[in-house]
């Protein structure tokens, strides 16, 4: 009996000892400053490569249709370009953001490009539902009002609980802020679910065959698909960052973490939602380009 017990016994152990190695390997690269500045300026890297390339976007557009103003197209890019430009310098300078007094505007830098970010996106499904409905001789007038109506009292709520973190730091303050966060990003997850997935279905029962229309759909789908996604990541996180210290993604010594939290969220679904919306407006006779009036 002993003899067939410790072979079991020194598998425990071996898989025991590579368990703490591993941890150790996360827990030492968490606590080096050398990692945690390399990790940090590589997240800074690619926010600026997304950044620029949205921008070289928004001037191939600005140069074909010069004539449209502040279309759809262009704000979105220009939003893009916007959030993940602020998010580089954030990511460059992170060690000084870290120092910033009052506490409050840590929570500012880190944060505000967040609720960009849902503009960003919540603009491209008041886009797909404007289409949606047009398909469908319904009135899209009350459309508009309504996503500035959203935006205006998602910054309000951010903001005020802001100002009252500032005027009285509380812990359970900062607990709301996050959890407002992950609820917004789930609301941003089921707009896409269903304007995206409304659009995908009305295309796909579309009776003419046509490559433009294949690629329309395969668009849809995959934009859907990517968004849903990342933003329902970003509530899943939050929530997480929000009751778990180990998952908080607002200090310095959690570089993994936030490599792979905003790699996941922000980078790559920015990344593959620029390369595939990559189609530049045609000169003339555009009729589903809509400016922002």
């Amino acid at each position: 009996m002993v003899a067939r017990g410790v072979p079991a016994m020194t598998a425990v152990a071996v898989a025991a000892l590579d368990l703490t190695e591993s941890y150790n390997w996360w827990r030492d690269i968490n606590d080096s400053p050398f990692w945690q500045d390399r990790i940090f300026h590589l997240l800074a890297i690619l926010y600026g490569i997304v950044a620029a390339v949205a921008l070289v976007q928004l001037v191939r557009i600005q140069l074909r249709v010069p004539e449209y103003g502040w279309t759809t197209q262009k704000v979105f890019h220009f939003l893009n370009f916007l959030v993940n430009g602020v998010r580089c310098f954030v990511f460059v300078f992170r060690r000084d953001v870290q120092k910033l007094q009052p506490e409050i505007v840590q929570h500012i830098l880190l944060d505000m490009p967040s609720l960009a970010f849902f503009t960003t996106y919540a603009l491209l499904v008041l886009f797909w539902a404007e289409i949606y409905y047009q398909a469908r001789a319904v009135s899209t007038d009350g459309l508009r009002p309504s996503f500035y109506t959203i935006n205006a009292v998602v910054y309000v709520i951010q903001i005020t609980l802001w100002l009252i973190l500032w005027w009285k730091p509380i812990s359970v303050l900062v607990i709301l802020s996050k959890m407002f966060f992950a609820g917004v990003s789930l609301f941003a997850a089921l707009g896409f679910l269903l304007y995206g997935g409304r659009l995908f279905l009305m295309l796909q029962r579309f009776p003419v065959e046509s490559k433009g229309r294949r690629k329309k759909l395969q668009e849809v789908g995959y934009v859907t698909t990517i968004c849903f996604s990342c933003f329902l990541i970003r509530c899943v996180m939050m929530c997480f960052n929000a009751f778990d210290k180990a998952a908080d993604l607002d200090v310095l010594n959690h570089p993994i973490l936030n490599f792979i939290y905003y790699l996941l969220v922000e980078i790559l679904p920015s990344s593959l939602v620029l390369f595939i919306l990559r189609k530049l407006p045609p000169k003339r006779g555009i009729t589903q380009y809509h400016p922002i009036r």
